[in-house]
């Protein structure tokens, strides 16, 4: 049989298929673009919802509440809610509402938490548990549950941002339990090969907020290191140019190279050097010579050998250094 007899029946078929397409696109777009045309929902119909008062964040509980811009409880009927969460909730939810060992989740970031402003949310949730979920309900009058929801809020409103642990009323421990002395005896048998009172570390104290700060910064050494590791030095650290971990490569030909590290195994070394440029060297066995230099590693190695008395020793001997 000649093909080409059968050709002009399918053209036809493909071609009525097409148009058939094109008239049902064309109607669509009509129909979309009338939009202002259209008329007003019949009466008694629901309109979206208009999201919470000052904005926030759209999850599945609706529109996050601004916690912050609530008008205070009733400062007894937080306590009592206080009392009532501490006995009935805080097992599965935690004593600071962050999750307990029963595995209730966090409440502080709970999206049903969030987004309740009078209970309305919360409320059925704890007199009827959720069974799917395993959480039972709880044996309390509506008013106790109320209490509870006023507690939550004033823990949501206190907090200075999400999922931070709720506001408490004692102070803040204090580091300063040490012996200055003997820091001073420890600070100059370790801590004297690269460091000097007269020097790098003169006035120190004051320089600092306080001696939280102060203890933080000298065993870290000055650094917070990210993911990444031994590979810092890659933009990952924050921190003086003192942390910074360089690497010089030498190779058998006598040649230096020097630059920042970025990557080192047993296998390459990878550095960045002076004039912006990644450059990576395959190693064998010690060819070629590679001396990483880590202005951080007395202070990695302090880790594994200090106490919690010297630590507060030395500490209370940097105040000093004013």
């Amino acid at each position: 049989m000649d093909i080409s007899t059968r050709r002009e029946p399918v053209m036809k078929h493909w071609n009525g298929i097409a148009t058939a397409v094109l008239v049902s696109v064309t109607i669509v777009i009509a129909h979309a673009g009338g939009g202002q045309g259209q008329p007003p929902p019949p009466a008694g119909a629901q309109t979206p919802a208009t999201p919470a008062p000052g904005g926030g964040r759209q999850g599945r509980g609706g529109g996050v509440f601004p916690q912050q811009q609530r008008a205070a409880g009733d400062p007894a009927l937080i306590e009592r809610g206080r009392t009532l969460y501490s006995v009935t909730c805080s097992a599965c939810h935690g004593v600071d509402a962050r999750g307990g060992q029963l595995g209730g989740p966090n409440l502080l970031r709970s999206q049903l938490v969030l987004a309740d402003q009078e209970g309305e949310a919360i409320i059925p949730v704890v007199l009827k548990g959720r069974p799917d979920k395993g959480m039972p309900p709880a044996p309390i009058p509506e008013a106790d549950a109320k209490a509870v929801v006023e507690y939550l809020h004033y823990l949501l409103a206190a907090a200075g941002k999400q999922g931070s642990p709720p506001p408490t009323e004692k102070p803040p421990p204090d580091v300063l339990v040490g012996d200055a002395p003997a820091g001073k005896t420890f600070f100059e048998a370790k801590c004297t090969t690269c460091h000097s009172i007269t020097g790098d570390l003169q006035g120190i104290a004051g320089r600092l907020p306080d001696a939280k700060s102060l203890q933080n910064l000298w065993v870290s050494g000055g650094m917070t290191t990210g993911r990444g590791g031994r590979s810092g030095g890659g933009g990952r650290g924050r921190g003086s140019s003192r942390s910074i971990v360089t690497v010089v490569v030498t190779q058998p030909t006598g040649e230096k190279v020097e630059g920042q590290l970025r990557r080192i195994d047993d296998f390459i070394v990878t550095l960045v050097d002076a004039e912006g440029f990644e450059r990576s060297f395959r190693r064998n066995g010690d060819q070629p010579k590679v001396e990483v230099r880590d202005p951080l590693e007395g202070h990695r190695d302090l880790l594994g050998i200090i106490t919690d008395k010297d630590m507060h020793d030395v500490t209370a001997y940097l105040v000093t250094l004013k």
